[in-house]
């Protein structure tokens, strides 16, 4: 009945903050704990305490144990008078015993009360976090998702845990921080908080996005566009160049032939009219011997 009137009030507040359009957060308090070393490193502590009284009390049982299995050993040559005292000492320890298990482990016991001093601190600190982040953040109500309150159904866009987290682990790493690089950490998480918080600024984000990718895309392909017609500019010009290159190689060799058939020429001139002579030569020195 009183989970019913939670969830009901929960759903009723939850319609009229929505009508109101006010904010609606919710936190959960264990996951903020676990995430804490300095909670996690006391809760290792404690549960090693816990477990030294665990094996304190399995010895007193296992003594109890042993009393008990003498007990009816040695019953049949017990006196009734013995009988009854040995009975009243082993009553007397199991009580001890339920006492020692209360003492450490009941309701007011000293793991609890050791439990709320490790955990009260940080639960100051997480609510004045809170406080803080409804305020500056404009929270009409913030639930804690571990408390008894009853939650069917929490979005996680209204999940501000890990705000409250880096809170704390920023507080802890403030001395070895820079005042600027504290100032860009706060800025970056604000706008992932403003992200998460409202989707539309994420869709805004992400059509901002698609637009400069658009036009990154046509500059890329004007770019792309440009080199392709400048490669082929280049390919006809170096077509071109090598065309006359080898017009003016072809010139030139064809001069060169051109000039050997005329020196080839003149060379065989030379030597018909140097044979033509030594012929006459011969001719008239036959004729003068003649004679």
């Amino acid at each position: 009945m009183k989970n019913y009137f939670l969830i009901t009030l929960l759903t009723v507040s939850s319609f009229v903050f929505a009508q109101q359009g006010s904010k609606v957060g919710y936190i959960d308090m264990n996951y903020i704990l676990e995430k804490l070393p300095s909670y996690a490193e006391a809760k290792n502590k404690l549960e090693q305490r816990a477990s030294g009284w665990k094996q304190e009390i399995e010895l007193k049982k296992k003594e109890i144990e042993k009393l008990k299995k003498d007990l009816e050993t040695e019953r049949v040559i017990l006196t009734k008078e013995m009988i009854v005292e040995r009975e009243e000492e082993i009553k007397k320890l199991e009580v001890d015993l339920l006492d020692f298990q209360e003492k450490r482990f009941g309701h007011k016991g000293d793991l609890a009360v050791q439990r709320a001093t490790l955990v009260k601190p940080l639960q100051d600190q997480i609510f004045n976090i809170v406080q803080d982040i409804a305020e500056n953040r404009k929270y009409d109500l913030i639930f804690d998702k571990a408390s008894d309150l009853s939650i069917l159904f929490a979005a996680e866009r209204f999940d501000v845990s890990n705000m409250v987290l880096r809170e704390i682990l920023r507080a802890e790493k403030k001395e070895t921080l820079t005042k600027k690089q504290l100032k860009d950490q706060e800025a970056k998480d604000k706008i992932a908080d403003d992200r998460k918080e409202d989707p539309r600024i994420a869709e805004k984000e992400k059509e901002k996005e698609e637009k400069q990718q658009q036009i990154q895309n046509t500059k890329e392909e004007r770019q792309r566009a440009l080199e392709e017609k400048k490669a082929e500019s280049d390919r006809k010009r170096q077509e071109l160049l090598e065309a006359r290159k080898k017009a003016i190689e072809d010139r030139k060799a064809e001069a060169d032939r051109k000039r050997q058939e005329l020196q080839e020429a003149r060379q065989r001139q030379i030597e018909e009219r140097k044979a033509e002579a030594d012929r006459k030569r011969q001719e008239l020195e036959d004729n003068k011997n003649k004679n």
